[in-house]
């Protein structure tokens, strides 16, 4: 049906599909209409596109007037339609660029940071944090496992692999990605068999499962927290609660000679790692399958008391519409924890939520505290381990917030 002159002059006109001039033609280009100070550009920022361009491809990217902008990962498919890898786009050479963005990522965890020293399991690639957006790199010893947050990144796995590979010449390596990254971004992983490691963090052994739990197996991010925690356990009674495996609870148990520990945790899997973590380590720990709530609860009515108290829940808040729900969460979990606490106890209450920012965190952490009538005292915070940098124009980066507390 033919459209009326009225409807067809409100209707947005289609952009010219022509080259930018200047454009070389080594890549396929993309002309913004708009964009952000940050390195991530959404679908709604394009305002015309190459035809010869398809989801994963490396394009060049221009602004509205036509004046280079960088290179990026392309996917239409996705909200996130481009993640920039580069400003310069003169020259710009895929193999060249993950050989060096890779060499100075394990440059900067070796010889900066020292981690080798400490442990053998540690993040090697940190997404923005080290140039590399839509890519989480996490070494067990000499298993890397990659974790795809983009479909740019899955088709480079070869060239991601060998850029590894010469840093790590013994490296095996194992492919991850959620089962909601690869809906939204357009690929699929062949399942994985069930591959574990033992790795050792600040003479504490773990037993990682690379191809089964939460992420790529472990949480490296919470490293120096967990030696902080230790630093404080001597003596006291321990409740480590959303545990996962077991890692602030080992810590106060071997290296903080803490008198007692209880982990708690929902996941069955992670529960039972977690106890295979204390025979491992010869340590008697409590371990408990059960949702934190509940059990929380439970504790108050049978009034039990401890020194130090962790929260260190799953992410509470995965969307916007999810906001008001999980900050109550938040806010029930602590509350439910000061409640616990005996006298000068500590609590250790962390975020991973990247939506909800440290000072609504220092919110919630008042609200519940009011609500038990304690006084708390905040006396430290921290984030992720430095072996997870965030680039200083992608702030989002920073999603772990460690707020540690003394109820008076």
């Amino acid at each position: 049906m033919t459209q009326s002159p009225k409807a067809r002059a409100g209707a947005p006109r289609p952009a010219a599909a022509t080259a930018p001039a200047g454009h070389d033609g080594k890549l396929p280009w993309i002309r913004l209409r708009s964009a952000g100070p940050g390195p991530s550009l959404f679908k709604r920022m394009i305002g015309a596109a190459d035809p010869a361009a398809r989801p994963g491809d490396i394009v060049a990217v221009y602004d509205k007037s036509e004046t280079p902008y960088g290179v990026a990962l392309y996917n239409p498919k996705s909200l996130l339609s481009l993640r920039l890898l580069a400003r310069e786009t003169k020259g710009f050479d895929p193999d060249a660029f993950f050989i060096d963005r890779i060499a100075r990522a394990a440059d900067f965890r070796r010889s900066v940071l020292g981690l080798d020293k400490a442990t053998d399991a540690y993040r090697l690639v940190h997404d923005y944090g080290d140039g590399l957006p839509g890519l989480v790199a996490d070494r067990y010893g000499d298993a890397v496992v990659l974790e795809f947050y983009s479909l740019g990144m899955f088709r480079r796995a070869a060239a991601i692999e060998s850029a590894v590979r010469a840093q790590f010449p013994a490296a095996r390596f194992f492919h991850r990605a959620s089962q909601h990254t690869q809906t939204m971004e357009g690929f699929k992983l062949k399942a994985g068999s069930s591959t574990r490691v033992r790795v050792r963090e600040n003479g504490v052994l773990f037993e990682v499962d690379l191809g089964g739990g939460f992420k790529t197996g472990f949480f490296c991010d919470q490293r120096d927290n967990r030696m902080a925690v230790a630093a404080l356990t001597a003596g006291r009674r321990v409740l480590d609660v959303c545990s996962y495996t077991g890692g602030f609870g080992l810590y106060a148990k071997t290296l903080g000679q803490a008198e007692e520990v209880t982990c708690v945790e929902l996941d069955p899997e992670a529960a039972e790692a977690g106890r295979k973590n204390a025979h491992i380590n010869q340590a008697r720990i409590n371990t408990v399958c059960a949702d934190a709530f509940p059990y929380l609860r439970q504790m108050a009515t049978n009034r039990q008391r401890y020194g130090l108290v962790v929260l260190d829940p799953y992410k509470l808040i995965g969307s916007k519409e999810g906001f008001a729900e999980g900050r109550q969460k938040y806010l029930d979990l602590n509350r439910l924890a000061i409640g616990l606490l005996e006298e000068g106890g500590i609590l250790v209450t962390c975020s991973c939520s990247g939506l909800l920012s440290r000072e609504e965190f220092q919110k919630i952490l008042r609200a519940a505290a009011g609500s038990t009538g304690r006084r708390l005292q905040i006396f430290r915070q921290t984030g992720a381990g430095p072996d997870h940098p965030f680039a200083a124009d992608h702030p989002e980066g920073e999603y772990l917030k460690v707020l540690w507390c003394r109820a008076a």
